[in-house]
């Protein structure tokens, strides 16, 4: 599977790519709602084409047909999921049930079957602001994921460190301490990839506990002062690279190795989001390690002392406005996202609100870490962040001004932290004045 699609998802939605036109044809007759009577053939678009290859799918639709024997399920897997999608939506032939791509909301009704309205979901499910418009629910996530650091559990016993840092202090000592009492990389920032150095961007909200954190960005014209999420996300990398404890050359680093050498103990640290945890697992187990050497931690940063960790959803999944078996669709993604037990087996965050945290989040809940969501925007600003990165020219949802940020910290570019942040602030500012006022 293409992971570095779907780890951008987040940031990739905010930005809100958007179609041109309206998709041709018509919806399916009158009476095909998704109340309708459960039965007809289905087909499943997914990114997920690594479980079409495993066979998992296979095992869904045989548990899915013994509940509903007169549905049909076939699967399609796109390996570019986010780009293609976009392109086939401006038809009306894209499948039964797809993962909503990056549409603007005021869109969703052009191609998406309602599915009610969203505050009858709200007692239910997390994760919906992201498929609702006016009120109206039109995707159900599938899963979801936290945002934090995922490390080598061996590795900090070998540094003889017993507790984990909740805050930028203990985080650079306890660092300190696993390169002088380890030969692990400390952290690992994955700089010539270049996609996971925005894995931090999805610890905005956390540091200060703010579930407006992106209006908050929106509207602040110096960001990048001390007190604030994203000085704090953007320090933790500058003052980690400065001190000594990442990768001597981040111009060679490779994503797919560091996965086997974090698994097995050659790296420390990554900043990741959760899914990373199943991956780090799966290389830890095939290169002679143990799936339990992988932990997780939440952003080193408190609140009177309570950690926050920034939860959101995967792709939500939806039923085509053109779908002619719209109750059979609905029963699917239902059924999956309620009773085909994926998001145990992946590791993610269920979408329904009452059920437990995944095992591979345990360190989350010993740590007593408090989940949150961030808040949709308000109508008419949904897309206001992702316009004030673009009318600034700071790429919020990319890697170069963190690269350049890891490039002035080793030494390999002029200025300072403080330099670079009031060059970030200025540009930033600007943008606010002309965009928020």
């Amino acid at each position: 599977m293409a992971r570095k699609a779907i780890a951008a998802l987040a940031l990739t939605a905010v930005a809100g790519l958007a179609l041109s036109g309206c998709a041709g044809g018509s919806a399916g007759s009158a009476d095909d709602t998704i109340d309708g009577d459960v039965k007809g053939d289905i087909k499943v678009v997914t990114w997920r084409t690594d479980l079409i290859q495993d066979g998992t799918f296979d095992e869904y639709k045989k548990e899915f047909q013994k509940k509903y024997p007169d549905v049909d399920v076939t699967f399609e897997g796109i390996t570019d999921y986010s780009n293609e999608m976009l392109t086939r939506m401006s038809t009306n032939n894209f499948g039964d049930v797809v993962g909503i791509p990056a549409i603007q909301p005021d869109q969703f009704s052009q191609f998406l079957e309602p599915l009610g309205k969203t505050a009858d979901f709200e007692d239910t499910y997390r994760f919906l602001p992201a498929a609702s418009y006016d009120g109206t629910q039109y995707g159900i996530a599938w899963g979801g994921n936290a945002n934090g650091i995922v490390y080598n559990k061996k590795v900090w016993e070998k540094a003889g460190l017993s507790t984990l840092p909740t805050t930028e202090a203990e985080w650079l000592d306890d660092l300190q301490q696993i390169k002088s009492k380890t030969d692990a990389i400390p952290m690992y920032t994955n700089y010539k990839d270049g996609w996971p150095l925005t894995q931090s961007f999805g610890n905005l909200g956390a540091i200060t506990n703010d579930d407006d954190a992106n209006m908050t960005l929106a509207h602040d014209k110096a960001p990048w002062t001390e007190g604030t999420d994203i000085y704090a996300i953007d320090s933790l990398t500058y003052d980690t690279v400065a001190a000594g404890l990442t990768e001597e050359d981040p111009l060679t680093t490779n994503w797919e190795q560091s996965k086997v050498d974090l698994g097995t103990g050659k790296i420390a640290t990554m900043p990741l989001g959760s899914w990373a945890i199943s991956q780090m697992q799966a290389a830890a187990t095939d290169n002679g390690g143990s799936a339990d050497d992988i932990g997780y931690m939440a952003f080193p940063a408190n609140v009177e002392g309570t950690q926050s960790a920034v939860i959101g959803g995967d792709y939500n999944l939806a039923v085509s406005k053109f779908s002619k078996a719209k109750a059979a669709a609905w029963a699917w993604i239902q059924w999956v996202v309620n009773e085909s037990g994926y998001t145990d087996t992946q590791g993610m965050i269920s979408s329904v609100k009452d059920a437990p945290l995944p095992k591979n989040l345990q360190d989350f809940s010993d740590a007593g870490v408090q989940l949150l969501e961030i808040k949709a925007a308000p109508a008419g600003s949904e897309s206001l962040l992702a316009d004030t990165a673009n009318e600034s020219k700071v790429d919020l949802y990319g890697p170069l001004y963190r690269q350049k940020l890891i490039d002035i910290a080793r030494g390999a570019a002029d200025g300072d932290k403080d330099s670079y942040f009031a060059e970030l602030n200025d540009q930033w500012g600007a943008a606010v004045q002309k965009l928020a006022g």
